[in-house]
């Protein structure tokens, strides 16, 4: 009972250093987390890059499944953008880390638009690992490419997952608060995705109550294209 009393206030001690900025490098889920259910979906995207490869200076967009069903329209909603998808759907931030070295800074990218953080919590990270997590991303992308934009999107509400919406906001606040300090895009799509009751939209969800139609990504759309920067 003892042992337990002590990691529980230790947990406590941590979220509270972390919410109150005195952290400065919050706990992350790196050492343990396991990437390796993605290594087929990165080479494929490692062998497409030899014969058709992103031009330098793109805007990369990556992450989670929200990424990677926005792909087949990234290009129409943001024309002449040379957008370049490189989501693997079902992902969580500690993987987008990991992969960075192959599918985003060897590109040199303007920018990085990354959403992540969604699964994280749903697969019962906390939101100061999930925040954790994110910041070690953020390092490792500036200090690769300190004159690349980044961006991040918000976790999103979703029917399936409102189990989680306290979470996601935890987690929401947290990150809008590192991007703010940092000169960090920061795309708060969650209010614009519930309606006047605080529930999420009913008609801009797929029929799993988890992903985004045409109507969803509209508001996607219309939230990320002030972020990006033209094509010099």
């Amino acid at each position: 009972m003892k042992k337990l009393q002590v990691i529980s206030l230790f947990a406590s001690t941590i979220s509270w250093l972390i919410v109150t900025g005195c952290a400065s490098t919050p706990p992350n889920s790196l050492a343990t987390h396991d990437s390796s259910r993605w290594q087929g979906e990165i080479a494929a995207y490692e062998r497409s890059d030899k014969t058709s490869p992103p031009p330098r200076g793109c805007i990369v967009f990556t992450g989670a499944s929200y990424i990677k069903k926005w792909a087949p329209r990234l290009a129409t909603d943001f024309p002449d953008m040379q957008v370049v998808d490189r989501g693997f759907g079902g992902c969580e931030l500690a993987d987008v880390y990991y992969y960075a070295n192959r599918i985003i800074i060897p590109y040199a990218p303007r920018e990085v638009v990354v959403y992540a953080g969604g699964n994280d919590v749903f697969f019962g990270l906390r939101p100061e690992i999930v925040y954790g997590d994110f910041v070690a991303l953020m390092e490792k992308l500036h200090k690769a490419l300190p004159r690349t934009k980044l961006v991040f999107i918000s976790c999103p509400p979703s029917p399936s997952r409102l189990a989680d919406t306290g979470k996601f906001k935890k987690v929401n606040d947290l990150i809008d608060s590192y991007c703010q300090r940092h000169d960090i895009g920061f795309v708060n799509t969650f209010p614009l995705m519930l309606g006047p009751d605080g529930k999420p939209l009913p008609g801009i969800y797929a029929k799993d109550g988890l992903h985004m139609n045409a109507a969803g990504y509209d508001i996607w759309r219309d939230a990320v294209k002030p972020f990006l920067i033209p094509k010099q």
